[in-house]
């Protein structure tokens, strides 16, 4: 931080200026695998209309993109934030947690997500290093967080001082919506395509079915062929979340390596979601839904161990089925994901009146 001498002699914070009604907000920043996390720690307007208005928190997404959009573009977007940039919004308060340790919502460079696994693994240490757990007890402490598709509940590794890692999560019950449907692609052709929900929704297919390889080809070829995956998948199948019908969207697509049979090797793959963004780490959301595939296909049997690999940094997260269970008219399971979450620093971003780009602008 740079220091500025006081008139007492001392030193002083130095802070740019900025317009007096112009916005400032505090962040922490963490990554997940190499994703990015800008967690913002408390963000009043949504906590008062949580508040006012008793808003779930699918309902205060909705209000957060009609009202307070600016905000995430602030931070997400150039030039503070990047085409790749991810972050979590904490609502603190009973209205929003519903008997959870801090509820969150989750930001991208296109909008808002229903949930999001590095984000959760992140916040996990996040919750007790900043108090939001009363009593952290060690080795490892529980932290109940509430995501706009539902409860989740993080581990976390609590040495009596500060949190570690690895941590791990159970998210909302995981299914296969669909397998081996049949999609037309353009430029591409019919291919086959499993559709899978791990707190959203993702289709998964082989990049070799496109004529690619996840580990050898170049990002940018892998990013065109898995959205034009996605927006085929959008126009030629109608999804349903047995809850709400704001969960029922299509995040994005995850082309594999194929190795879905049960291996102690990993296997890799890449997360192209939102406006093309791509997930730095294996995508713990991803994870969960690719999880509930191989188990509804008989590939892989509870309690069994997958690491799973991000084809564009290498880093690992691990993945298995702990429990099966229903969830609607679906046969679903619990999945439980492992990965490590790191903090890189912290950043005041401000935002002065006058700035022609002060909301920032998206470049890709």
């Amino acid at each position: 931080a740079m220091a500025a001498e006081g008139g007492g002699g001392g030193s002083e914070r130095w802070l740019p200026p900025r317009s007096p009604s112009g916005l400032a907000v505090q962040t922490v920043e963490m990554h997940t695998g190499g994703e990015p996390l800008r967690v913002v720690p408390r963000l009043e307007a949504a906590e008062a209309a949580v508040a006012a208005r008793r808003l779930s928190l699918l309902s205060l997404r909705r209000e957060m993109a009609a009202t307070q959009d600016h905000v995430r573009r602030v931070l997400m977007h150039e030039p503070r934030g990047h085409a790749g940039m991810y972050g979590a919004v904490v609502v603190r308060g009973e209205a929003a947690t519903e008997g959870a340790h801090l509820a969150a919502l989750f930001l991208h460079g296109a909008g808002y997500s229903a949930m999001c696994g590095h984000a959760v693994l992140a916040l996990g240490r996040f919750a007790l290093d900043s108090g939001l757990v009363a009593a952290p007890r060690c080795p490892e402490t529980a932290v109940r967080l509430r995501c706009p598709c539902g409860p989740v509940t993080a581990f976390v590794p609590w040495d009596g001082h500060r949190s570690g890692n690895p941590v791990r999560f159970h998210s909302v019950p995981a299914f296969a919506a669909a397998t081996d449907l049949a999609i037309d692609v353009p430029g591409h052709g019919k291919v086959l395509v499993d559709i899978g929900y791990g707190g959203t929704f993702y289709a998964f297919l082989s990049a070799e079915q496109l004529g690619l390889d996840v580990c050898s080809s170049k990002t940018r070829d892998l990013v065109n062929a898995a959205s034009a995956v996605t927006e085929a998948v959008k126009k030629q199948f109608k999804l349903h979340h047995p809850e709400s019908e704001d969960l029922a969207f299509l995040y994005g697509t995850i082309l594999t390596d194929g190795k879905d049979t049960f291996s102690e090797e990993p296997t890799t793959n890449i997360c192209v979601f939102a406006d093309e963004q791509v997930d730095r780490s294996p995508t713990g959301s991803g994870v969960t839904a690719r999880i509930a595939l191989q188990y509804h296909k008989g590939l892989i049997q509870l309690n069994q161990t997958r690491t799973f690999r991000s084809s564009t940094t290498g880093s690992l997260f691990t993945g298995k089925a702990v429990q099966a269970t229903k969830f609607g008219d679906y046969n679903a399971v619990i999945v439980e994901v492992s990965g490590e979450a790191f903090y890189t620093g912290t950043a005041t971003f401000t935002v002065e009146e006058e700035d022609p780009l002060k909301y920032g602008f998206f470049f890709k």
